[in-house]
């Protein structure tokens, strides 16, 4: 077994992990990266397959401030490309039929997805008595400010293709936060957002309005991030654990060469919470326990090669949302060739699939066979399909994507005081601060920030 000292660590190479790299490299720290897995990127997987080019995981990011500002200091700004304008075209399958979601005021006014009753207790919320979203599942929250009509109609489906959650389950504060914070501030959603428009400081920090990629898909992302670090990433290195030792920490690792010590002055743990929850069990018991607290929601992701002729219904926009009470496996399909350029070959479509979240956790335990035959009924009953689309590709994602409950913004506060006090450790990853791609990397920016 041999020992090598390194500067500072970080283990797990997604999207947290390669912003914490980069930034502390940007600072001048020496890092090396250890990744389990054969490739970096995480969740974040992008394959080329018959002239198709496929997502395992995510399929889309959106741009916030954090993530806007991180771009530039890298000199990826031009990286990401916009989604085509047909993507603004959004649907649900609601009672046999795709409905548009709307997107604003007046379209909202004009939907069938609420009823003139529903529509009208929106306008109430000023007027609701202040309470506090912080122990609130979020249908308990939207119900008690906007209306219960809401939940159902637009709110649930939204967490459908986010969480693939349930909206009785996941708490406010961590889902919505801002919208909680707006309440809790001035009493109103809609009056607090007001405030925040005419106090907002010039200069603030600015996101990127839409839907993004890159033209290779998001693992280009990743590639692009460990391309750029002055140290390769190390895959295939699983750490078993670490010690606090004075003035650093002590790392095993397992990797093709063998077993390995390392000793680290500081360590980014950018992994899952069941992960980061093993490796620290022996030095910080307490951190360990509130990370296995957390649960995660498994997706098969299933994607299609379809002839558009060959269906009912136009392929067009960037898919539909399916909701709960619809009663059928698929959580949602994206038309990934209509959102993006370069995605299909000329004259076919590409259709991304989901099965699975929270209400069919069982799905990743089926056969491949049995998996594309009942995603095949959703679509045909969505879609009507008069010729059966190609499979190319099948990825299950057994812990797909975190479910913070009730109190989870209290319970990530704890978990912070407890990696503070050990000294020279910070945590990084989607269950921390939001599931998105830009929140999982400012999760990985604040870690680095955090050591100093």
């Amino acid at each position: 077994m041999s020992t090598s000292d390194v500067e500072t660590l970080v283990i797990g190479a997604g999207v947290a992990g390669l912003a914490a790299a980069s930034e502390l490299e940007s600072a001048g720290r020496s890092v090396l990266v250890v990744e389990a897995a054969d490739a970096p990127g995480g969740v974040m997987r992008s394959d080329r397959v018959r002239g198709f080019v496929v997502e395992r995981g995510p399929n889309t990011f959106q741009i916030k401030p954090e993530m806007a500002a991180f771009l530039e200091r890298h000199d990826l700004a031009s990286h990401p490309l916009p989604a085509a304008p047909e993507g603004r075209r959004r649907c649900l399958w609601r009672e046999g039929r795709l409905v548009e979601v709307p997107l604003g005021p007046l379209a909202l006014a004009r939907s069938p997805l609420m009823s003139t009753r529903g529509k009208l207790r929106l306008l109430a919320e000023p007027f609701v008595r202040r309470g506090d979203g912080a122990d609130e599942s979020v249908a308990e929250f939207v119900a008690r400010r906007l209306g219960p009509e809401l939940v159902g109609a637009l709110v649930a489906p939204f967490l459908t293709g986010v969480y693939a959650g349930d909206e009785q389950q996941l708490g406010a504060d961590a889902v919505f936060p801002a919208l909680v914070e707006l309440e809790r501030e001035r009493g109103s959603i809609a009056l607090g957002a007001l405030w925040r428009a005419l106090t907002r400081r010039a200069g603030a920090p600015r996101g990127r309005a839409g839907t993004w990629s890159l033209p290779d898909g998001l693992g280009s992302l990743a590639g692009a991030l460990a391309e750029r670090l002055h140290t390769p990433v190390r895959l295939a290195g699983r750490v078993r654990e670490i010690e606090r030792e004075a003035g650093g920490w002590r790392v095993g690792l397992s990797g093709s060469n063998g077993d390995e010590t390392l000793v680290s002055r500081s360590i980014v743990l950018a992994t899952p919470a069941p992960e980061a929850a093993e490796i620290l069990a022996g030095a910080l018991p307490a951190a360990a326990e509130i990370l296995r607290s957390v649960h995660y929601a498994p997706i098969v992701a299933l994607t299609f090669d379809v002839d558009p002729k060959r269906v009912r219904e136009p392929i067009e926009g960037f898919g539909f949302l399916v909701p709960r009470e619809e009663k059928l496996g698929l959580l949602g399909c994206l038309f990934m060739s209509r959102i993006f350029p370069g995605r299909a070959p000329a004259g076919r479509e590409l259709l991304h699939c989901m099965l699975g979240g929270e209400r069919w956790p069982e799905v990743v335990e089926l056969t491949d066979e049995l998996i594309v035959k009942r995603a095949l009924g959703d679509l045909d009953r969505c879609l009507g399909l008069r010729a059966e689309p190609g499979v190319l590709a099948l990825r299950r994602w057994p812990r797909a994507v975190p479910q913070p409950g009730r109190g989870h913004a209290a319970r990530v506060r704890a978990l912070r005081r407890c990696t503070a006090e050990s000294g020279g450790l910070a945590l990084a990853g989607a269950y921390l601060q939001g599931v998105a791609v830009a929140d999982a990397l400012a999760s990985g920016v604040a870690a680095a920030h955090s050591l100093g």
